[in-house]
């Protein structure tokens, strides 16, 4: 599974706090232990006034590039705050994010070409984030489509089809289900990703229903995913789900996540 490690966003309070106090110690920590964890990459989200993020973003990336040599994943609702800072990373990493909305395909792709940058494309135009199956997929070929204009291969794209909540959405489990199952039936090397804890909004023990969500996902053909990468028992899921899929070989990772402290009871 490969683990975009989210806890380095400003929407989360801590944070937000920290981004304002310019605490390094805090936010290089917080990398750290998700490398440690086990994230693949790391994102980083300003989340602050428009004329303060291309700023905040770049102080956030070097913190962090300081901490950890795990690739970033630089992240912004805004194409053109991604270009702006794409430069100081110190090696490629993952852009977050294009999708048919406005003009960020023709924004961040330009940048991807030549390298082995990867990115996060989701499943949403102009008229928001869809509900059928159909739209979804149109939206997912023609990202393909332009990002295959600069040579990025569906390798390394990773389709995020939007996991609607399902206490708003009764059938968002079975709907994630079939477009993960689709988009890879389509683009067999594609990456389908996605914040899992979406589907929990608003309803209680949200961290059962994440980890169920999890363990489905993965069995319908999810391989990344935007999430806590410390989050233990959402971890210990994905090691289990694996290692029962027969994906494991002699349960090795799953036995070795254990040893290691990944997964199990706290201090084993």
């Amino acid at each position: 599974m490969i683990i975009i490690g989210e806890k380095i966003n400003g929407t989360i309070p801590v944070v937000k706090e920290a981004i304002e106090k310019r605490d390094a110690a805090f936010i290089a920590d917080r990398a750290i232990k998700q490398t440690e964890a086990g994230a693949s990459f790391i994102d980083v989200c300003a989340s602050t006034a428009p004329e303060y993020e291309i700023e905040t973003l770049k102080w956030l990336m070097e913190v962090v590039q300081d901490a950890t040599d795990t690739p970033l994943c630089i992240d912004s609702p805004n194409p053109r705050v991604i270009e702006a800072v794409f430069k100081y990373a110190s090696k490629p990493g993952m852009l977050n994010s294009i999708s048919e909305e406005g003009d960020k395909c023709e924004v961040l792709l330009p940048l991807m070409e030549g390298n082995s940058w990867e990115v996060v494309g989701l499943t949403c135009d102009n008229n928001g984030i869809p509900n059928d199956l159909e739209t979804k997929m149109a939206i997912t070929k023609s990202m393909v489509e332009k990002a295959a204009k600069f040579g990025v291969t569906p390798d390394r794209i990773h389709i995020d089809p939007c996991v609607m909540a399902l206490s708003t959405e009764n059938n968002s489990l079975l709907n994630f289900a079939a477009e993960i199952r689709a988009i890879k039936a389509l683009y067999p090397t594609i990456h389908v990703t996605g914040a899992i804890s979406n589907i929990s909004f608003g309803l209680p023990v949200r961290s059962l229903l994440n980890k169920t969500c999890m363990a489905f996902a993965i069995q319908a053909g999810m391989d990344s995913a935007v999430m806590d990468p410390m989050n233990r028992d959402l971890m210990g899921t994905i090691y289990a789900t694996y290692a029962l899929l027969g994906k494991d070989r002699h349960c090795r990772k799953y036995s070795k996540a254990f040893r290691s402290g990944q997964i199990g009871p706290a201090g084993k």
